[in-house]
């Protein structure tokens, strides 16, 4: 036991390969490392003075979490901090527990991460469903957008649970009394980003935007909430302590974070791996790497965090060779954070809103979106549940009934694959009157496809309607999948067409298959009685012996 816990351990810290990358290129690595922080810097204080731990949590983890996941993480390309999505989860957390419970949310959730790579569970995720992740991924982005209202509005955000409930009441409270500095200055700097996106892709206009946002709030003395007070570096290691019911409460939350983590890591990964030449990362290690970061994060009053597509693409396209990249991002983020504090200090919360509200844009992939709800109509209902559960409920939720969903879609067109096909015999060798006496006592069926609960039913009733002849040949060498509820069926179906008289032949059964059956019992006799072959002609000649022994009714 000891010994395989080492190997799996080892198998998950970084190689020397990794080590070998960093000094291919190590002045291209810097740089790209540089222009990360430079576009991490506003979205880290954005997500977290959204978060409603403060933009300092935002910086912590950004650091802290950038670090550690630059390190152990599975991917060379990879740039990991807060992000949108957690904070969606992070807000009713704060609400409820306050910034002890975001911090114990985000412990546990590196504890499961780690738990979940040792299990090598990374490698599944692949097979999340794509209409599952668009509309999540378009749900989130509104849940964000609707999160930035209160701040793009100049008002305090109220104590709703809903986001969209929260973004109703800063609209209401902003009509009783319009200020227009605040949503002129979010819509200005979202404008920038946007247009300045379309120029210049790696160009940090997010930083520029909030620099001249700031410059003229304080020049012209524009009344804009600002961001407040930040510590001049990261706060001292501490991390305060639940009862066990807070902690079973914020369980979902848990699980909520550690499938964030998981799913926005291994796709951003992925995204990073198609956007650079001989890239592969490691899936299992990825998430060691996330829940490594995740315990370290909380220990310095940072939020949990996840890998960033929108940063990682940046560093790749930055350059980016290996993790120097990523871990100059968080070291440059800590330079500025120690040597500009009271500078950052003074942004306005509402710039900082027209960051989010233009990275929410950008997250969606209209095109993506319409194909996939043009493409069929299981993909575009899971994709509208997906989205719609997300913006009105929450993400847990959306995840497990698009999911759920997509599950069910998929097994329905399964099942449908399967068929009952009656199949000519071959007569070739026989004369007239053997062919005609075989044509009015035999039959042989072909399944094909899997034979499994979804489509059990049908198979049933289709078999059990066979007309009155005196033998039925089961040919089942393409029956491709198998389970217990399957074999119950093909047994009682036997068992219906043996009481109206006629032999049941079975032929071609998969060794896999034939367990199943005889764990059940099902069709044993048939065995027993030298009614299973190895092959459709051996159940013919066996067929041709039986008619010829009864000719007739």
């Amino acid at each position: 036991m000891l010994d395989a816990f080492t190997t799996r351990l080892r198998a998950l810290l970084p190689p020397s390969s990794d080590w070998d990358a960093v000094k291919r290129s190590p002045r291209r690595d810097l740089l790209a490392g540089l222009t990360v922080a430079v576009v991490a810097l506003p979205l880290a204080l954005a997500f977290g003075a959204t978060s409603g731990l403060g933009a300092e949590a935002g910086i912590a983890t950004a650091v802290v979490a950038g670090a550690v996941a630059a390190i152990f993480g599975g991917s060379n390309l990879q740039v990991s901090g807060p992000t949108g999505a957690m904070t969606v989860v992070l807000v009713p957390v704060v609400h409820q527990f306050g910034a002890t419970g975001v911090l114990f949310v985000g412990f546990l959730a590196g504890l499961a991460l780690l738990a979940l790579s040792a299990a090598g569970v990374g490698r599944y995720v692949r097979f999340l469903p794509a209409p599952v992740v668009e509309g999540f991924t378009a749900g989130i982005a509104v849940v964000i957008a609707l999160q930035q209202v209160p701040s793009a509005l100049g008002v305090e955000a109220s104590d709703q649970e809903r986001v969209w409930a929260v973004a109703f009441e800063a609209v209401k409270e902003f009509l009783a009394d319009p200020a227009l500095a605040p949503p002129l200055v979010a819509i200005a700097v979202c404008a920038l980003m946007l247009v300045g996106a379309r120029w210049r892709t790696v160009f940090p206009f997010s930083l520029v935007g909030v620099i001249l946002a700031t410059v003229v709030s304080v020049a012209f003395g524009m009344d804009l909430a600002p961001i407040g007070d930040l510590p001049a570096g990261l706060p001292a290691p501490s991390l305060g302590f639940l009862d066990a019911g807070a902690v079973t409460t914020l369980l979902p939350a848990v699980v909520a974070v550690t499938a964030l983590a998981a799913l926005e890591s291994l796709l951003s990964a992925t995204v990073a791996d198609g956007m650079s030449v001989g890239e592969q990362h490691d899936p299992d290690r990825e998430l060691f790497g996330q829940g490594l970061a995740n315990l370290a994060a909380p220990v310095f009053g940072g939020i949990p965090a996840t890998a960033a597509i929108a940063r990682t693409a940046v560093n790749v396209r930055a350059g980016a060779g290996s993790k120097l990249a990523a871990f100059t991002h968080a070291a440059v983020l800590l330079v500025i954070v120690l040597v500009a504090a009271p500078l950052v200090s003074e942004i306005p919360l509402a710039a900082l809103a027209g960051v989010l509200l233009a990275t929410t844009i950008r997250m969606v992939e209209v095109s993506s979106l319409k194909a996939m709800a043009r493409a069929t109509r299981g993909d575009a209902t899971v994709l509208i549940l997906t989205f719609a559960i997300t913006v009105v409920f929450d993400l847990v939720a959306a995840v497990v009934v698009g999911l759920g969903v997509a599950i069910v879609i998929a097994l329905r067109s399964v099942a449908k694959s399967a068929s009952l096909e009656e199949v000519p015999l071959d007569h070739a060798d026989h004369s007239r009157e053997e062919r005609e006496l075989f044509g009015q006592h035999i039959v042989a069926y072909r399944l094909d496809g899997p034979l499994f609960f979804a489509a059990a039913h049908q198979f049933l009733l289709e078999l059990t309607e066979v007309a009155d002849v005196r033998v039925v040949i089961l040919r089942m060498a393409r029956v491709s999948t198998m389970d217990v509820t399957g074999a119950q069926v093909l047994g009682d179906a036997i068992d219906r067409l043996e009481k109206r008289g006629i032999v049941v032949l079975v032929s071609g059964i998969n060794p896999g298959h034939d367990e199943v059956l005889a764990a059940i019992g099902a069709a044993e006799h048939l065995k027993a009685n030298g009614r299973v072959f190895a092959d459709t002609p051996s159940a013919i000649a066996f067929a041709r012996k039986v008619a010829l022994a009864a000719p007739a009714y």
